[in-house]
């Protein structure tokens, strides 16, 4: 098996603007999406022609590359990495700057030196998924058999499928047993699936903000933004990139229908209310006469410059086929008979999202098999994106959890060499 890996000396977290924020223009930032594509400023791990991926689609992936970053330092015997799954918009980039927008990363408020994810304890490996755009094979990526981007010809790809390609880096890395495996949103949909496909490899597993399966609301809300970008005339069926387009205004409204579901009302009316933005009166127009709307506006301007469209729509997919259950029989339970792994699974009051009630649903099924499991319950009106979000209750979570766990690991305290 060939494996190519390449390291880069690469520095993500969207950070949310305030609603009078300027926007930068193109020239202004410092490099385009597309230049992370194939090249990114991170380490990478190739994979050749003779070791395809095969994807549960039926098709084999090959050859294919999984960008990541690393924080920390590996111990000895290995027993101290932490693997942290990235949402839908997310990337490998979660604690140093993001090359393309020069923001820190997404989740510094929980990943780093002294954080709940101690860098000096834990050695932390993040990966883009497969089907992203910041340097994992995707659908920007160049078809090797046709010189030109897979575009639409991307075999449509799966969590699972993301999953046994981050199983394959794990193994690059010479890793037998993950210390946790972390993440929210998405990134817990992959915790989950880590859980259920490698049993004997993941010690611990955190699951923030997710769900088991995709609801119906959810697949609604993603087919909103999915035809939101194909109906941009500047997709071009896919092949945008081949005729020098960018759909960028669909793909700009998709961004914005989203980022309301990871708010609350309580957090929206909170931080803008009815208020206007930069006038005294109502122009009487279609301009951006509310603050929440111009704040949505940038939200979407701004995604469209460290985004690919077309990866907008496969991952969107992967998420809406989603279902734990409906894979193992009907019955969830199924997805984790025999499992060691220790859980802490955690909710946010004001998560409409990925509500309460789904958690609910993890943990019995976890308790059906008698799996060590807790379950957090965090009282917070700041909606599906509080577990990026300074919460001091999912801190000490957090750190007890990973704490307790790592004293039964026998892991030391501090940095290890």
């Amino acid at each position: 098996m060939q494996v190519d890996s390449q390291h880069f000396d690469g520095t993500d977290k969207p950070e949310e603007p305030a609603p009078d924020t300027v926007l930068e223009t193109a020239a202004e930032r410092p490099l385009s999406g597309s230049d992370e594509i194939e090249n990114p400023r991170s380490e990478v791990v190739r994979f050749g022609a003779d070791a395809p991926l095969r994807l549960e689609c039926g098709k084999d992936l090959a050859p294919y590359q999984i960008a990541y970053k690393t924080y920390g330092a590996l111990n000895a015997d290995r027993s101290n990495a932490i693997l942290v799954c990235h949402a839908l918009t997310g990337d490998q980039h979660v604690a140093s700057p993001q090359p393309v927008t020069g923001k820190p990363g997404w989740w510094t408020t929980m990943v780093g030196p002294g954080r709940p994810v101690d860098t000096d304890r834990y050695f932390v490996i993040c990966a883009n998924i497969l089907g992203g755009c910041m340097g994992s094979t995707g659908p920007a990526s160049i078809n090797p058999a046709t010189g030109k981007p897979y575009g639409l010809d991307f075999p449509v790809i799966t969590i699972g499928d993301m999953v046994d390609a981050q199983a394959r880096l794990i193994d690059h890395l010479g890793i037998e047993t993950l210390f946790s495996v972390i993440g929210g949103s998405m990134g817990g949909m992959q915790v989950l699936e880590w859980a259920a496909r490698y049993k004997d490899r993941v010690f611990t597993a955190v699951p923030l903000a997710a769900a088991a399966w995709h609801s119906a609301q959810n697949i609604a809300f993603h087919e909103v933004g999915r035809q939101a970008v194909m109906a941009d005339p500047e997709w071009a069926g896919g092949k945008y990139t081949e005729e020098a387009r960018t759909p960028r205004r669909g793909l700009a409204v998709a961004r914005m229908a989203a980022h309301i579901t990871y708010l609350s009302e309580e957090a929206l009316q909170r931080k803008f209310g009815r208020n206007l933005q930069n006038r005294g009166s109502r122009t009487f127009s279609f301009d951006a006469d509310f603050q929440v709307e111009s704040y949505l506006r940038h939200q979407g301007s701004t995604f469209v410059d460290r985004f690919d469209p077309n990866s907008y729509l496969y991952i969107t997919r992967a998420m809406d086929y989603f279902d734990m259950a409906a894979e193992n029989g009907g019955v969830l339970a199924n997805a984790f008979r025999g499992t060691r792994t220790r859980f802490c699974v955690v909710s946010f009051t004001s998560d409409w999202l990925y509500p309460t009630r789904e958690s609910k649903e993890i943990v019995q099924a976890l308790n059906a098999v008698a799996a060590n499991v807790s379950f957090v319950e965090i009282e917070s009106d700041k909606g599906h994106d509080a577990f990026l979000l300074e919460e001091p209750e999912l801190f000490a979570t957090m750190r007890g959890f990973l704490g307790s766990a790592a004293a039964k690991r026998g892991l030391a305290p501090g940095k290890e060499a």
